[in-house]
């Protein structure tokens, strides 16, 4: 059995069912899977049914303990020593930064301790911002492996990746687009830059039976309510479908900092009677919401996106998904065969698909199909999962043989 330490950031969020799944499989393959995060997220953050366990099950790191920290500062002082200077390697790192990141040394400190309590074997760390400098600090206290997951563009997640990433195990990245940006930035080969993309509980999905009523059309978006989603551009695709004669309507799952931006575009557009906000729903809740709806859209521009879970559960409900061309969703949708691709901030292309959907109930019911084998055969949680599996167990010591001692690797 192999003893992982399994940190996600601000852990749990609404974002961060696909991390559940994950450790879950991790679990059900043999490994013993403990929780950590950066420090706790604000109240309500999650609404999905094992937030409240995994906040109760998860060991925070900030703030540090002062114990853990004088402990291990007393049994590896040169570990400790070898912390506090890697923040002086960062050379693509603002000095303002580079103290910010020599203060995550205690928490490092902490997170050390904590891993030699529990006997760990491998520190996995969901993230290449911050959180990876701190799994690099805390490699060079305890000596343990760790490795990361990359979840979008790189500049997203900072500077001097190939610092954080040097003497990870391996850094997994969730398309094939990432692994490019971690190969060009980093000296790593492409052996240790594994794709594991994200996945989705596929059986939970029914298909609905497709409707069959030509000109009208339920669509719906699960996401944040950010700009970077393209929420607008849909709702410019909707006014002109509609007034074109599309019977369009449009529910909008998710909350953020651009509620207030949407509800006044939909008020702008005249739209008020055929879109629904409807704030941040559990995983149940959206389940029921893409098994009462005609299609999925998902318009996001910029950087950040990768591999959206969103889009995953989309198509495992059975229906066609309308999606720019962004991070890896050219390596999930194959354009009119199991979804349709636009150009980012393309809002003609989105007015096309969507009047397209909206005219075809044949058209939707084969791409809906379609999509529905897809994620059957690419996306499940378990397939994905398993290959995180094996990557650590393809590098991790044996149980009970990781570092213990103030010997780090230099």
């Amino acid at each position: 059995m192999t003893r992982i330490a399994y940190l996600v950031p601000e852990w749990p969020t609404q974002t961060h069912a696909f991390f559940f799944r994950e450790l879950s499989a991790l679990r059900e393959f043999g490994n013993d899977v403990l929780l950590f995060s950066t420090r706790p997220p604000p109240p309500g953050a999650c609404q999905h049914a094992f937030a409240e366990e995994a906040r109760r099950t998860t060991h925070y790191v900030f703030p540090p303990s002062a114990r853990s920290v004088g402990a291990e500062v007393a049994s590896r002082p040169l570990g400790v020593a070898r912390a506090l200077a890697y923040p002086l390697t960062l050379r693509e790192t603002s000095p303002k930064a580079r103290g910010r990141i020599a203060m995550l040394s205690a928490c490092a400190a902490d997170l050390a301790r904590e891993l030699d309590r529990h006997a760990v074997d491998h520190l996995h760390v969901h993230s290449c911002a911050d959180a990876a400098h701190l799994a690099a600090m805390t490699h060079r206290i305890s000596g343990r492996p760790y490795s990361l997951t990359l979840h979008g563009d790189l500049p997203v997640y900072g500077v001097d990746h190939a610092k954080k990433m040097a003497r990870a195990a391996f850094v997994s990245v969730v398309t094939r687009p990432l692994q490019r940006q971690v190969l060009a930035a980093t000296d790593l080969p492409e052996s240790r830059v594994p794709v594991i993309t994200m996945g989705v509980d596929t059986a939970r999905f029914v298909p609905r039976e497709p409707s069959t009523r030509a000109g009208s059309l339920h669509l719906v978006t699960v996401a944040r309510l950010a700009a970077v989603k393209g929420h607008a551009y849909v709702l410019e695709a909707i006014a002109r479908a509609r007034g074109a004669g599309h019977d369009v309507r449009y529910t909008i799952a998710g909350e953020g900092p651009h509620r207030d931006a949407i509800s006044a575009r939909v008020r702008e557009l005249g739209l008020d009677a055929h879109v629904e906000l409807t704030g941040s729903l559990g995983e149940d809740r959206v389940i029921d919401l893409l098994a009462r709806a005609d299609a999925f859209v998902l318009a996001s521009e910029g950087l950040g996106e990768a591999a959206p879970v969103s889009v995953m559960e989309a198509m495992a409900a059975g229906l066609p998904v309308i999606c720019s061309r962004i991070g890896g969703t050219t390596d999930m949708i194959s354009d009119r065969v199991d979804g349709w691709l636009t150009d980012q901030g393309d809002v003609r292309a989105i007015t096309d698909a969507v009047e397209a959907l909206s005219e075809s109930p044949e058209t939707r019911r084969r791409l809906g199909e379609a999509a529905t084998r897809r994620a059957a055969r690419e996306f499940h949680y378990t397939v994905q999962a398993r290959k995180l599996h094996d990557a650590i167990r393809g590098i991790s010591p044996s149980p009970g043989n990781a570092a213990r001692t103030d010997h780090a690797p230099t």
